[in-house]
């Protein structure tokens, strides 16, 4: 691989060729000669830069902080020596130490919990339990803290196990009333705690157990069962077939795998289903008489009991849009008037004239058609809204509505936690319904199956529901793969847009989208290759052109530009990419759980959510945050588990938001993540400029041509079959 010129080789001018771009990476020569401009580095520069930013006047968050740290930081080293909530069990050892080692890892994100099911891919954590009917849902809020009486009688189980005192109010969270007594009575209850693994909590019920713990012991064989399925939704799984769940429990050391899993049925930890296989291998049955005689084949599935009410529940509210009649806001000859004058979204608002729910994809450019549909329909007079993954989709598609909204009162965008919380939106009516006869949601394939069924039952009857998005994105964070799951299952309309994205950038995403990483031709500078040796010189490459290159040479600034790495861990994941932007951007101590003031943060308020924001300040309350305009204060005992540094992001947390500049961090040890989904939502973040920091040779072609989405085993398709008729 031929690589730049050593960083003491004077600089060339911006546009004056540089290193030739890899082959099979995304790039032309005009792309590589752009490199020269963007990707050059300087000792003098940057060591100047990085003196100018340690030189640079605190700000007035910082000075106003100073002004108390003096009398802080006597109260603030005695209560960390009594109670270490930083660094507390730094004292611990051998397999204690190991423990709290591993659930802090996952805790922060540094390493996926799971090593059965688990995808290259940031950990999933499950999202709230969905609703059975409609009903107001609060918004989210962080887990309830255990009383201190029941911390300290679980502190006292773990202890007398050897296990980490610094779990207890873990422990005592996820185990509920009464957890020191469960610890007592069934050890291997310590694997509901995030991070613990089977062989952890193995040695934790032989210290309390003694001779009466056994690797056949039926208390191990369920928890190790519910174990796995926990895994498996966080790998995007719905359920387990039956022989994979086995053959992955023997591989943990139950010997009586069956045995195990019937336990856990006649629990109820898990519920099996039996679902009917039809296709190739599927016998064709014409009649009543010849289905008696005949048998289909079925798989058996194994799967936690609220994946499982979330996907029944889904494909109930599903079937009642599809088959409820929509309410008919508008005569036939309005809708047919709006859609002859709406140029490419004339399809799609046809489509939602005469059905109750619609399927719309394509690229970012298509938002363009949603946005002509909600516009459309608010001069009708329908109570329309849209919903985005996150608020910085929600502000692009706010963009695309324009002008003055008349109609602001019938609808409007908002996210879709927000809509669901009542936090935006139109609210609820007497009934516990939306308040809305339209809704679009935009980022549809990012919906898991918990989300896609509380806005489904959500909905009114006779309401109209538009699931619109890329199909060649990331799935969901969470369990489930509900846009992909329709578009197969095809029991609606589905409205493909013809609109391609633009440029050098929407060629190049549009090709990966088909399995071909193509070269582009980039004069404007669109689409630049800076290839590296080794992770160490990704990270320092990814910070310059954050910090220096692409400001100076592309003229955007560091705020607006994102950076994107395979994982949290490693020499070049999120973790010592944003140490090294942290030191370049905004250095400082650290002082509050690491964040000082002006600190760009990834804030997490649920399970499966990133909201991009910047610290303002800290105080006794916790860390104040200015998230997309709104004020947040994290309490001191959340900001560990639910913020992180936010310069740089994974692909999964990067989704449904878009920059105009991107870097993208491919490190030679990020081959085992790379696929074309990856590929495709990493690249297709940025607006105007992409970077590819690249190092990981021909692992990128082999992953956009050779490796698509890992399958996800879900039974909506299955359940919605019997309910909806085929056709769409």
């Amino acid at each position: 691989m031929s690589t730049e010129p050593p960083e003491t080789t004077e600089n060339p001018e911006p546009g004056t060729p540089g290193a030739a771009t890899q082959d099979g990476a995304p790039g032309t020569e005009g792309a590589g000669a752009a490199e020269g401009g963007v990707g050059e580095s300087a000792s003098a520069e940057t060591s100047t830069a990085e003196d100018g930013d340690s030189a640079a006047k605190p700000s007035e968050a910082e000075a106003e902080l100073a002004a108390q740290r003096v009398e802080r930081e006597r109260i603030e080293r005695r209560k960390a020596e009594r109670q270490g909530p930083v660094e507390s069990g730094g004292k611990l050892s051998g397999t204690a130490a190991d423990l709290l080692a591993a659930v802090r890892a996952v805790e922060s994100g540094a390493k996926p919990t799971a090593a059965v099911f688990s995808e290259p891919e940031p950990p999933r954590r499950p999202a709230p339990e969905p609703a059975r009917r409609p009903q107001p849902m609060p918004a989210p809020a962080a887990p309830a803290v255990p009383a201190s009486d029941a911390v300290e009688s679980v502190r006292g189980v773990l202890t007398e196990g050897g296990a980490p005192d610094a779990l207890a109010a873990q422990a005592a969270a996820a185990l509920g009333e009464g957890a020191a007594d469960q610890l007592r009575a069934d050890p291997w209850q310590l694997l509901r705690v995030g991070g613990v693994r089977p062989e952890q909590a193995d040695g934790f019920a032989r210290a309390l157990l003694g001779a009466e713990c056994g690797p056949d012991d039926e208390r191990r064989g369920r928890a190790v069962t519910g174990w796995l399925l926990e895994q498996a939704a966080l790998a995007g799984h719905t359920a387990l077939e039956l022989p994979t769940l086995t053959a992955a429990l023997v591989q943990r050391g139950v010997r009586d795998a069956d045995a195990a899993v019937q336990s856990s049925l006649a629990e109820g930890d898990a519920l099996a289903f039996q679902d009917a296989l039809d296709g190739p291998g599927a016998p064709a049955v014409r009649d009543e008489e010849a289905a008696e005689d005949e048998e289909r084949p079925v798989r058996v599935l194994v799967g936690l009991e609220r994946y499982a009410l979330a996907e029944e529940s889904l494909a109930d509210g599903l079937a009642r849009v599809i088959n409820s009649v929509p309410k008919q806001d508008g005569s036939a000859e309005e809708w047919e008037g709006a859609a002859a004058g709406a140029g490419s979204a004339a399809d799609l608002i046809r489509a939602v004239a005469a059905n109750g729910l619609v399927l719309h994809t394509g690229g970012e450019a298509s938002r363009a058609e949603p946005a002509a549909l909600l516009g459309a329909a608010r001069e009708l007079g329908l109570r329309a809204w849209a919903a985005t993954h996150g608020p910085l989709g929600r502000e692009r598609f706010s963009a695309l509505l324009g002008g003055s909204d008349a109609a602001a009162e019938t609808g409007g965008v908002a996210t879709v936690a927000g809509l669901l919380s009542g936090a935006e939106g139109p609210g609820r009516d007497a009934d516990g319904a939306l308040d809305l006869e339209l809704l679009i949601v935009l980022d549809a394939p990012l919906l898991d199956v918990e989300t896609a069924a509380l806005l489904t039952e959500s909905l009114p009857d006779g309401a109209r529901l538009v699931l619109a998005g890329d199909p060649g994105v990331l799935w969901s964070a969470g369990p489930g793969r509900v846009f992909a799951d329709l578009l197969a299952a095809r029991i609606c309309p589905q409205i493909a847009s013809r609109r391609p994205d633009p440029g050098p950038l929407g060629e190049l995403v549009s090709g990966i989208g088909i399995g071909e990483l193509t070269q582009v031709e980039a004069p404007g500078k669109e689409v630049v290759i800076v290839p590296v040796r080794d992770a160490g010189e990704a990270v320092h490459r990814a910070a310059q052109l954050v910090a220096d290159s692409v400001p100076r040479a592309i003229g955007i600034p560091a705020e607006e530009t994102q950076v994107i790495t395979p994982g949290h861990g490693g020499a070049a994941g999120t973790r010592a990419l944003n140490a090294a932007l942290k030191e370049r951007l905004n250095p400082g101590p650290g002082r509050f759980g690491g964040f000082d003031p002006g600190d760009r943060v990834a804030y997490s308020p649920a399970p499966g959510r990133t909201v991009p924001g910047r610290v303002v300040k800290a105080d006794a309350e916790g860390l104040h945050l200015d998230c997309a305009g709104e004020a947040v204060v994290v309490p001191k005992e959340r900001v560990e588990q639910s913020v992180r540094h936010g310069w740089a992001l994974t692909a999964h947390q990067a989704a449904g938001g878009r920059w105009p500049a991107v870097v993208v961090v491919l490190p030679g040890d990020a081959a085992q993540s790379l696929s074309r989904p990856w590929v495709y939502t990493a690249f297709s973040r940025a607006d105007r400029h992409l970077s590819v920091v690249h190092g990981a040779e021909q692992a990128l072609s082999r992953a956009v041509a050779e490796i698509p989405a890992k399958p996800r085993t879900t039974r909506l398709p299955v359940l919605l079959a019997p309910q909806v008729p085929s056709g769409g």
